[in-house]
């Protein structure tokens, strides 16, 4: 046996009958020990018959134990099959996003200085805006055509990793018009968090007011709540203003995403 048909990869991918076994073979085991055959099919495209076909011949290489009409259990061995070609799987996808994909995706940046077509660059993250340089950074790639200083320019085949830090999410609580609204905030408090925010959003009418009659107009008000976690993935410090409704469904989306938060309450007593 060469070295070739070892390989699960190599195996589940040289024919459509591998891959449609391992379908199968997950199919019973994400719902054994009551199989329904014409479940299967239905949802992999083949003929009910095939897949009696398929289940008799894993009960025949031993990767899956019969036990009555319609009861089927995946064995050790069939678990491992599972396992190995899974992790083949996996492995190959992961060559595919960070070897193969990389290389071809061409990635926006704004120039530095002056570049040639070719140049090595450095590629780094200032303000939330990506920028090429000629001076060596933690990732590199190759400038696609000749750039002046501050255009945009396409770089390819970056590797390594964006050297920046994730901007801090200032939570701002503030209540609902039928609690005050805008009258019921801490002004003084809310300019003190504003001056430590590069971008300020507003969620909700009370918000937005209360920002205004302080004299900051937000900078986002629609989509403000995905804006903001993209602002601070990008290395930006914000501050959002939120009516109370909202306050904690947001906050467990910042915990989701992983994204440093801190929480002020602009209601009066």
């Amino acid at each position: 046996m060469n070295e070739a048909s070892e390989d699960p990869l190599s195996s589940i991918l040289r024919s459509k009958r591998e891959v449609t076994r391992l379908q199968i073979l997950v199919e019973i085991a994400e719902h054994q020990p009551a199989v329904r055959q014409q479940e299967i099919a239905d949802k992999l495209g083949v003929t009910p018959q095939a897949v009696s076909e398929y289940i008799r011949e894993l009960v025949d290489d031993g990767m899956v134990a019969a036990h009555g009409r319609g009861r089927y259990d995946v064995s050790r061995s069939g678990i491992e099959w599972i396992l190995n070609h899974a992790e083949a799987l996996e492995s190959y996808a992961r060559h595919i996003r960070r070897d193969i994909i990389q290389q071809v995706s061409t990635w926006t940046a704004i120039a530095a200085h002056d570049l040639k077509e070719g140049e090595e660059v450095g590629v780094y993250m200032e303000g939330g805006w990506l920028y090429a340089a000629s001076e060596p950074r933690s990732a590199t790639g190759i400038v696609l055509m000749d750039a002046r200083q501050g255009d945009d320019v396409g770089v390819i085949r970056l590797s390594g990793i964006i050297d920046h830090t994730e901007g801090v999410v200032h939570v701002c609580k503030v209540p609902r018009v039928q609690r005050g609204g805008s009258q019921n905030v801490k002004k003084e408090q809310l300019l003190a968090v504003t001056s430590q925010a590069e971008m300020v959003a507003a969620v909700g009418l009370e918000a937005y007011v209360a920002l205004e009659k302080a004299g900051r107009i937000p900078d986002m008000f629609f989509g403000s709540r995905e804006g903001v976690i993209e602002a601070a993935f990008h290395g930006i410090d914000c501050a959002i203003f939120i009516v109370d409704e909202e306050f904690t469904d947001f906050l467990k989306r910042l915990e989701g995403v992983g994204l440093s938060y801190l929480i002020h309450d602009l209601v009066t007593p």
